[in-house]
C-alpha cells in the first residue's frame, strides 16, 4: 500500500468514516500518481477504486498506483453503491472544501442509503508533509527554474519587452523538461516592479528594478522563485533597499526549521524591513507559502499563522519584498524544504545584486 493511501485510511479511521469520495483533481493525482479529469476515487478500509472513463482507462492501468483498481463502470452510481454496501459502509466522507452545495445535494440524491460527512481540508493537511519522491520531483522542478534564470541573463537585451522576457523564461523551461508552468510568469520593470503580482507589459524594459517571479512544474510538482535584477545601474537607495530585502530573506531562511511557529518566522524577516522607517509597511504580503502539486498550499509563513508550526517535509517559500508605489519594488524568493535542524534550500540561483546593460 502506498504511504499517502495509508495516511488517508488512518485519517478516515480517526474520523469515524467508512468510506471516502475523492473528487478534487489534485488530491486524486496525489493519491494515484496519475492525472485525470473525469471520475472519482472511492476509498474503503480494504479496497480502493479509481472510477474513470474510456479516455483514461488504458493509460491509468499502466501508470496509476497499483493500490487502486481502475474501473469504468456504467452506470457509475450503481457500481459505487454496490461497493459501499459490500463494505457495510454507512458514513461516507466528501471533500467539503472543494465540493459545492449543489454537488453535495446531488451526492445525497444519488446515494440516499448513506450518510455524508464533510472532511474539510483533511487531504490538504495530509499533503503538507512531502515524501522523498515528492521532494526529488520538486528539486528537479527548481533545477529547471534555476537554469531558466541563468539563460535569461545570457539572452536578455534592453530591446526586449517584459512579455518577451516572460515568454523566453517559459519556452526555456518547457524545452528543459517542464511539464508546464507552476503559475503565470511575472516579469515587470521600472515602476511596475512595485506591483507584487504585476503582469508583463508589451513595453521595452524600463530602467531600474526588473522582478522575475516564475516556476516550472515537473510531473505535476511546482517550483517557485523570484529574482530582482537592475536594468542599468543601481543608485545608493536601490542598493540599500535590495540589501535590506536580502538580509530579511536570509534571516527568514535561517529561522525555518521543524517546530518553528509560522508567524514567528514571518516576524523575523518583517522586523528587519520595518526597522527602516522609510520601508515600514512596504512589505505588504506574507513571507511565504507552502508549495507542492499546487503553487499555494498550507502552511503559510504569515503574521496570521499564530499557533501553526512547521514540520519536517514541508516545502515553503521565503519571499520578502519592499514595494514603493510609483517608484519601484524588489522581491527575492527561494523555495526550501523544512528539516529537523533547519532547511534545505532548493534554489541555487545567485542573490547578489546584478546590474545589466
Amino acid at each position: 500500500m502506498s504511504l499517502p493511501l495509508q495516511k488517508v485510511r488512518d485519517a478516515m479511521q480517526a474520523s469515524g468514516l467508512d468510506a471516502l469520495f475523492v473528487t478534487d483533481e489534485l488530491n486524486q493525482r496525489y493519491l494515484t500518481g496519475y492525472p485525470f479529469t473525469d471520475g472519482m476515487l472511492l476509498i474503503l478500509p480494504q479496497t480502493a477504486y479509481m472510477v474513470t472513463d474510456f479516455r483514461y482507462f488504458e493509460e491509468a492501468q499502466k501508470n496509476a498506483d497499483p493500490a487502486f483498481e481502475i474501473v469504468m463502470p456504467s452506470p457509475r452510481a450503481a457500481f459505487v453503491t454496490e461497493k459501499l454496501k459490500d463494505a457495510a459502509a454507512r458514513t461516507v466522507g466528501f471533500e467539503s472544501a472543494q465540493v459545492s452545495y449543489d454537488e453535495y445535494k446531488r451526492l445525497c440524491e444519488r446515494y440516499p442509503d448513506f450518510s455524508f460527512a464533510p472532511v474539510g481540508d483533511m487531504l490538504s493537511v495530509i499533503r503538507r508533509v512531502k515524501s522523498e519522491e515528492e521532494l526529488s520531483l520538486m528539486a528537479q522542478a527548481q533545477s529547471i527554474t534555476d537554469q531558466a534564470f541563468s539563460h535569461i541573463l545570457e539572452v536578455m537585451t534592453p530591446a526586449m519587452t517584459e512579455i518577451e522576457v516572460a515568454l523566453e523564461l517559459e519556452f526555456f523551461m518547457r524545452r528543459r523538461g517542464a511539464s508546464g508552468l507552476a503559475f503565470e510568469t511575472i516579469a515587470v520593470s521600472g515602476d511596475a516592479s512595485a506591483l507584487p503580482h504585476g503582469k508583463p507589459r508589451a513595453e521595452k524594459l524600463h530602467p531600474g528594478f526588473l522582478t522575475m517571479d516564475f516556476g516550472a512544474a515537473y510531473r505535476g510538482y511546482c517550483s517557485d522563485m523570484t529574482r530582482t535584477v537592475v536594468v542599468g545601474r543601481a543608485d545608493a537607495e536601490m542598493k540599500h533597499l535590495y540589501s535590506t530585502v536580502l538580509a530579511a530573506q536570509q534571516a527568514g531562511i535561517e529561522a525555518v526549521r521543524a517546530g518553528a511557529e509560522c508567524a514567528a518566522v514571518d516576524r523575523v524577516a518583517r522586523e528587519i524591513i520595518d526597522r527602516h522607517e522609510r520601508y515600514r509597511g512596504a512589505f505588504g504580503h506574507s513571507l511565504g507559502h507552502a508549495v507542492g502539486l499546487f503553487i499555494h498550499e498550507s502552511p503559510r509563513l504569515a503574521s496570521t499563522a499564530k499557533g501553526q508550526y512547521l514540520e519536517t517535509g514541508n516545502v515553503v517559500t521565503v519571499e520578502p519584498g519592499i514595494y514603493l508605489a510609483g517608484r519601484y519594488g524588489c522581491r527575492i524568493e527561494d523555495m526550501v524544504a523544512v528539516t529537523d535542524t533547519g532547511c534545505r534550500d532548493f534554489t541555487a540561483s545567485p542573490k547578489e545584486l546584478i546590474e545589466l546593460f
